[in-house]
């Protein structure tokens, strides 16, 4: 399996340790023809990309482009914000990306003080090795699945790192509304028995990338090539490798309402 596009990258405008340039040196270096960088969405209280810097980074970016040779995706990683779905990526930034990732990350600005309770409370039990269940997994799985439905969200990263959903029903919608699913080169995030569910029981396609937040870690998916062939993920479900590209929904939202 070899990698076609790294589509989950970070900088220091988010919790990246390194420059937009560096991550494109590294990406020559690599061979890599194509990697988005996605920092994390302007909801995160503390890593999130600033609207104030937003300009400069898009400069950097083409800058880095013509410099190295390099495809650089503008993307984003918004944040799941609760229940009802919400995305702080409005409409009117959509012109502004290239790609649309969403995940949970505890400190964003969630909707409600129950979203942020569940949101805290699944943390602190994810850490502490706990398998929570009932009415927690009921609400992260509704945010999930409206996150998909209500945004043109590309893929869904690291589902159920530090929280608990359904990560079956979340995988259904995405297949339904054509949202890739990510398995992360940084962090195992299903156990082998949830990915072979969605592997088996859905028509989820998936994207495989490094999350790296460092030029030493870019393209790294060594951890997420174990997963795929112990469970036996088929490698033509996998749309960013050998080759291939995946189809992206944000695109095509883009051609048909802006």
């Amino acid at each position: 399996m070899e990698l076609t596009a790294d589509l989950h990258v970070h900088t220091k405008y988010s919790d990246g340790h390194c420059t937009v340039d560096e991550q494109a040196a590294r990406a020559k270096e690599l061979g890599l023809k194509t990697i988005a960088l996605t920092e994390h969405g302007y909801s995160h209280l503390i890593f999130g990309l600033k609207r104030k810097e937003k300009e400069r980074y898009t400069r950097e970016i083409e800058e880095a482009e013509q410099k190295y040779g390099v495809k650089i995706l503008v993307g984003v990683e918004e944040n799941i914000l609760g229940r009802q779905g919400t995305s702080e990526l409005s409409e009117r930034d959509y012109a502004e990306f290239d790609l649309f990732l969403a995940g949970f990350h505890v400190m964003s600005a969630h909707e409600t003080w129950r979203d942020w309770r569940n949101g805290w409370k699944g943390y602190l039990g994810y850490n502490l090795g706990l398998h929570l269940k009932g009415r927690l997994v009921k609400d992260m799985t509704q945010a999930y699945v409206n996150t998909v439905k209500k945004n043109p969200v590309d893929l869904i990263t690291h589902i159920n790192f530090q929280c608990f959903a359904d990560s079956l029903e979340v995988a259904k919608c995405c297949a339904d509304y054509g949202t890739y699913v990510e398995i992360s080169g940084k962090k195992t995030h299903f156990t082998d028995d949830e990915l072979s569910d969605i592997v088996q029981k859905t028509s989820a396609r998936f994207l495989v990338n490094s999350d790296a937040h460092a030029p030493e870690r870019l393209g790294d998916i060594a951890l997420a090539e174990e997963q795929i062939a112990r469970v036996g993920v088929p490698l033509d479900r996998i749309d960013n490798v050998d080759g291939r590209m995946p189809v992206l929904r944000l695109a095509e939202y883009k051609k048909r309402h802006l």
